[in-house]
């Protein structure tokens, strides 16, 4: 059965491949880093399913609605030529009992079981520390960018560290083929 299940590349959205504008709830701020898109086109030719896990506490906060985030939802997959197979994100606060929101793997898990995919031959791409702990709390290995708020990366526990999201693509797509 294995055979059928797909590899995945689960990327955050803030800092990984758009410019992380805090609670970004209009389309227009939306802004994807360079290389992203071709990135993605080239993760999408060796097979991999390219699913986006972002927490969006804005919403819990009440700094934006969940239409909002759907708008800035889909100027992102409308700026990456609709690459992206699928999103997942938790609306959920910081600090409250959550099984989606990252570290915990609920959205991972979540999309493995609607989109067939074989978590060992999966990744993980971040800018911080709780996308790593997510995607290890999954059974995903996992590489960390240097692009979002949080750069220092000395205690990160993640398999890889990146530039920024083409130098993580570049690592997959080396250690694949």
């Amino acid at each position: 059965m294995t055979d059928e299940l797909s590899p995945a590349v689960f990327v955050d959205r803030d800092g990984t491949i758009m410019k992380d504008c805090d609670y970004c709830s209009d389309p227009k701020d939306v802004r994807i880093f360079p290389g992203v898109p071709e990135a993605l086109r080239r993760l999408k030719a060796r097979g991999f399913k390219l699913i986006v896990i972002t927490n969006q506490s804005g919403i819990g906060r009440g700094l934006m609605t969940v239409e909002q985030y759907r708008a800035v939802d889909a100027e992102v997959l409308r700026q990456l030529d609709d690459l992206i197979g699928a999103t997942y994100f938790s609306p959920d606060l910081p600090g409250q009992d959550s099984s989606s929101r990252k570290p915990a793997p609920g959205m991972i898990l979540q999309a493995k079981q609607e989109h067939g995919i074989d978590l060992s031959r999966s990744f993980f791409i971040g800018d911080k520390e709780v996308d790593v702990e997510c995607g290890r709390n999954a059974g995903v290995r996992t590489i960390r960018v240097q692009t979002g708020f949080q750069r220092d990366i000395t205690s990160s526990k993640a398999d890889w560290i990146a530039e920024d999201f083409p130098a993580a693509a570049e690592i997959i797509l080396n250690i694949t083929s």
